[in-house]
């Protein structure tokens, strides 16, 4: 089913299940002697959700066409390394800065605020939709799991007024925060988007970070382009469409529009990022149709001039 402006999920299902994949590709990630990311919470997480990409994406036979075969878990896991390393990055930089607000966007079953050495003084805030927040609130103390900062959960929709759900909660926006929108942005309408970060600017003080995603080409996502990666997850038990989970529609260029609101912008490309964690970009076609997809971090450096509050 296609999205809407008013539809609902949770970890199961639409958005709220290509969470519960990431947080699978983060164990896929953490497993093994030598690991390359280190998320002890994503695998017991996972288990607590349940269901077809527990049973398959955690336990099952890959086959023995393991090198043929269109995602393996090898290339799950490094592609998920680049994305995991990337993020926490951002969040290492910030708080060397001397930044102690951080704020995750949508963030699932993100377990930052758990697994990383935040600074002493530190407040994290996660922004998600009441029952993925109460989820994994519950879950992670039912593991006995003890935030490495302050964890401030904010249950509200990115639809609804987050901003002044944020400052409600203590966000100081006269101080620099630590933002990330991961995985977030195709998931939003195209001026849903310029809105995100027109909002996010407007709570920075100079000095803030922030990190995201940004894939220039939206015909990545057209059901023709897009049916090699459905079909690669379809394999690990996802069986949901990801050209229908997405918003299509010419979208502003998120480098040019952080750079115009006062942003210091950097980019990379994906084939940049895979080869600074010592990975070579697979040369399928799965992962051709994102070729021109970006990392993208910014700090604000200078006076901001976002749009006008709606």
């Amino acid at each position: 089913m296609s999205r809407s402006d008013n539809d609902s999920w949770d970890l199961t299902s639409s958005v709220g299940a290509t969470a519960t994949v990431v947080a699978a590709q983060r164990a896929i990630a953490s497993r093994g002697p030598d690991p390359l990311i280190n998320d002890p919470y994503a695998e017991p997480l996972v288990r607590a959700v349940g269901g077809d990409v527990v049973a398959t994406m955690l336990d099952g036979d890959e086959g023995s066409d393991v090198a043929v075969v269109a995602l393996s878990r090898k290339q799950l896991a490094e592609a998920m390394a680049v994305r995991t390393r990337f993020f926490d990055g951002l969040f290492t930089r910030a708080t060397a800065a001397g930044v102690r607000q951080a704020v995750i966007l949508a963030a699932g079953l993100d377990t930052r605020a758990y697994r990383l050495p935040w600074p002493a003084g530190t407040v994290v805030y996660e922004i998600d939709q009441p029952e993925v927040i109460e989820f994994k609130t519950t879950t992670l103390a039912g593991l006995g799991a003890n935030p490495t900062a302050t964890r401030r959960a904010i249950a509200i929709d990115l639809r609804d007024d987050w901003p002044k759900a944020l400052v409600d909660n203590g966000l100081d926006p006269n101080k620099p925060t630590a933002w990330i929108a991961e995985g977030l942005l195709i998931y939003l309408p195209p001026q849903a988007q310029d809105q995100l970060f027109d909002n996010i600017t407007r709570l920075s003080a100079p000095g803030s970070h922030l990190a995201t995603e940004y894939i220039p080409d939206a015909s990545a996502f057209s059901e023709d382009r897009s049916r090699g990666v459905t079909d690669g997850f379809r394999r690990f038990g996802f069986d949901g469409e990801l050209s229908q989970l997405v918003y299509h529609g010419r979208r502003n260029s998120v480098i040019d529009h952080l750079s115009a609101s006062g942003w210091d912008v950097s980019a990379q490309t994906l084939e940049e990022a895979y080869a600074a964690n010592g990975f070579e970009l697979p040369g399928d076609e799965m992962f051709a149709a994102f070729a021109d997809a970006r990392t993208v971090s910014a700090v604000l450096t200078g006076t901001s001039s976002p749009a006008p509050a709606p």
